[in-house]
């Protein structure tokens, strides 16, 4: 190979490495909104939602790879009653003035046809971390139509217990201890980050 097709050759190499880097996406709070339902005594559910999210989205396409780093606001919790609401953050459960936050971290796994599958990572709520894995049950990166930028979004579940984290409330009642939580979320590329 004589020396200028090694040096295309390099720079094909760098080029390819270049495309295949992960990019970092903004996860809109618009768009966003951890949902979960919980059992009421075995004869009904009580279910609602985080008004408020935050977080990244780091996605390698090309190298079947990516993580999530989500933050909820506790209290912006909605069942959708105002009395339910203050309830929730009160100091017998959620207790949102001494947690005000609950995090996710994990990495996406097990890419099929370029997309995640599923989510292996911690919960933290209440104050206690712990492993939680969500189910991908969709995912799809699109050109956003309107921002001209890469958007993703995604459809995912789990089930937890809510005793391990401390919220036991209910529990000498009877109540079922598993949370099923389903999280809708998009995420686009932050506008400084698109421009060349």
């Amino acid at each position: 190979m004589n020396k200028k097709s090694l040096l295309f050759a390099l720079l094909a190499a760098a080029c390819g490495q270049a495309m295949a880097a992960p990019v970092s996406y903004e996860i809109d709070p618009m768009h966003t909104y951890p949902s979960f339902e919980a059992d009421h005594m075995g004869i009904s559910f009580w279910r609602g939602k985080f008004n408020r999210t935050t977080g990244t989205l780091v996605l390698d396409k090309e190298g079947a790879a990516g993580s999530v780093d989500v933050t909820i606001d506790i209290a912006s919790v909605d069942f959708g009653l105002d009395a339910m609401n203050e309830q929730a953050v009160s100091p017998e459960f959620f207790d949102s003035a001494k947690y005000p936050q609950a995090t996710y971290k994990g990495k996406l796994v097990d890419f099929v046809d370029g997309a995640p599958t599923r989510v292996v990572g911690d919960l933290t709520l209440h104050g206690v971390t712990r492993p939680v894995e969500l189910k991908i049950n969709r995912f799809k990166c699109i050109p956003h139509p309107m921002f001209k930028r890469d958007l993703c979004g995604a459809d995912a579940s789990a089930v937890f217990k809510r005793d391990e984290f401390g919220l036991s409330a209910g529990k000498d009642y009877g109540f079922s201890m598993d949370v099923n939580l389903r999280i809708q979320m998009e995420a686009v590329v932050p506008e400084k980050a698109a421009k060349p």
